[in-house]
């Protein structure tokens, strides 16, 4: 699913549109009432966002070379992932969010589906500011490879050593 250039915004609306209609036919055939989701949940969502994004941090002074101490690159990947699959987890929140919301569109004159529909909209909400971090950390933590033109790369083409 992440190809070389990382999660796309692309892959994030597939993956939300197909849980969002899975979720919206397994919701229809089972045909009880929807799971009604507490303040709980988007807290943690926003809370997972904001830690995807802080842990990103580190690699962005690395790659500006402020860091204190010298990083290891198994930080940055690992970062990376967790950018990755915060964005990934993030669009099937939306998307289960989503369905549930749609579900409760004919009941919306019930005050207790509207109270439901606003949690829904919180976590959806969430689900979305934690696809935004999960791609921004993505940024963040991208490093590009070395200029193929840059002098150490010519001079160990020309069969002279490249400088340390």
């Amino acid at each position: 699913m992440v190809s070389s250039g990382g999660v796309r915004l692309r892959h994030l609306v597939v993956i939300t549109l197909v849980v969002g209609l899975v979720g919206l036919v397994v919701l229809r055939l089972i045909g009880g009432p929807v799971p009604n989701p507490g303040w709980a949940g988007v807290l943690l969502l926003l809370f997972m966002a904001v830690g995807v994004f802080f842990a990103a941090l580190p690699v962005k002074r690395l790659r500006e070379r402020r860091a204190s101490s010298p990083g290891s690159a198994l930080r940055a990947a690992r970062s990376l992932v967790l950018a990755q699959a915060a964005a990934l987890t993030g669009a099937g929140l939306l998307g289960w969010y989503a369905a549930q919301a749609l579900s409760l569109l004919p009941d919306l004159d019930v005050d207790s589906q509207r109270s439901r529909m606003w949690l829904l909209i919180g976590h959806a909400l969430a689900a979305l500011v934690l696809i935004v971090s999960g791609l921004v950390a993505q940024r963040i933590c991208r490093i590009d490879p070395p200029d193929p033109g840059g002098p150490g790369e010519r001079a160990a083409s020309a069969g002279g050593v490249a400088p340390a």
